[in-house]
């Protein structure tokens, strides 16, 4: 059995059938190549595997210090590897299918207060196309908690202005319909019309990226995260700012606020429901740690 030809068969099928995004794509190619080197060292074929040599294959990884969420992730894609095999008769069975890798629990994602980002949102843009457009950066990120990588992704045919929503892209290219708020949308308007100057006094041909570079280029996600961090760092707000704290703040506030699990995991553009519960373990902290401020029996010394 060749491995680089059932790996470029399911490559495409990630590609062509479950339309995965060309990140994860790289992602499950790395992943397995590294597996396919394991397999080659071991002298197994892909269809004499078992489920001990799987567990091998983990702790091989262990020892090379990577994380457990990494091993986790990289046993995950080997798991959908031989699902895809199984499928299409290449073997009869999958031995990762019974192997597990217990993590440590999940750690909280990390969020500022309503207060500090009302710090960081009303702050005094520069007074340029780069200041016009960062502000609209931020405001849609904090209104919408869309992910850094939908917000490079969106083209101006996605924004519609009344009623205020957004046409996302995300992870598996699945769209999805975003509100957004009445600040986003003054925060855009402003910026739409620096942008069409910033077109005309290039004299480029409009590309139909929604933010873009002083070129008149799609801006790109680590420009983003480097206008985040360096506004955080200015205003003392967060050490390691970044564009998906907004996305966890948001989602936070919301539910501090009364929303529903439900609404934030379409607003976010969660498969499972059971990923947008992580935030209220945020709310429970918070609560816990209200009740250790306040209560007349718990109070902190």
């Amino acid at each position: 059995m060749t491995f680089s030809r059932f790996l470029n068969e399911f490559l495409t099928y990630i590609d062509s059938e479950k339309n995965y995004s060309p990140h994860t794509q790289d992602g499950y190619r790395r992943d397995l190549l590294e597996f396919g080197s394991f397999i080659k060292d071991v002298g197994k074929e892909l269809d004499k595997l078992e489920p001990r040599d799987i567990r091998k294959w983990l702790m091989f990884l262990g020892k090379k210090g990577l994380k457990r969420t990494t091993i986790s992730r990289k046993l995950s894609s080997v798991r959908s590897f031989y699902r895809f095999l199984v499928k299409n008769g290449c073997i009869f069975s999958n031995p990762a299918e019974p192997v597990s890798f217990p993590l440590h629990s999940r750690p909280l994602p990390k969020n500022i207060t309503d207060r500090d980002m009302a710090k960081l949102l009303d702050a005094q843009p520069r007074d340029d196309f780069i200041g016009i457009r960062d502000q609209a950066i931020k405001e849609i990120l904090y209104s919408t908690g869309i992910r850094v990588s939908e917000l490079t992704g969106l083209n101006t045919k996605d924004i519609v202005l009344s009623p205020e929503i957004l046409k996302v892209r995300g992870k598996g290219r699945k769209e999805r319909i975003v509100p957004y708020g009445q600040k986003a949308k003054e925060a855009l308007e402003h910026y739409l019309k620096g942008r069409k100057d910033l077109i005309n006094r290039l004299h480029k041909r409009d590309n139909g990226a929604l933010f873009l570079n002083t070129r008149g280029g799609r801006l790109t996600p680590r420009s983003v995260q480097r206008m985040i961090s360096r506004a955080g760092w200015i205003l003392a707000i967060n050490e390691r700012l970044t564009p998906h704290v907004f996305r966890h703040s948001m989602a936070t506030h919301l539910l501090e606020a009364g929303a529903d699990l439900r609404s934030i995991q379409k607003i976010l553009g969660h498969a499972s429901v059971s990923t947008t519960q992580i935030y209220t373990s945020l709310d429970a902290e918070r609560l816990k740690n209200i009740f250790s401020e306040c209560h007349p029996r718990a109070r902190r010394k």
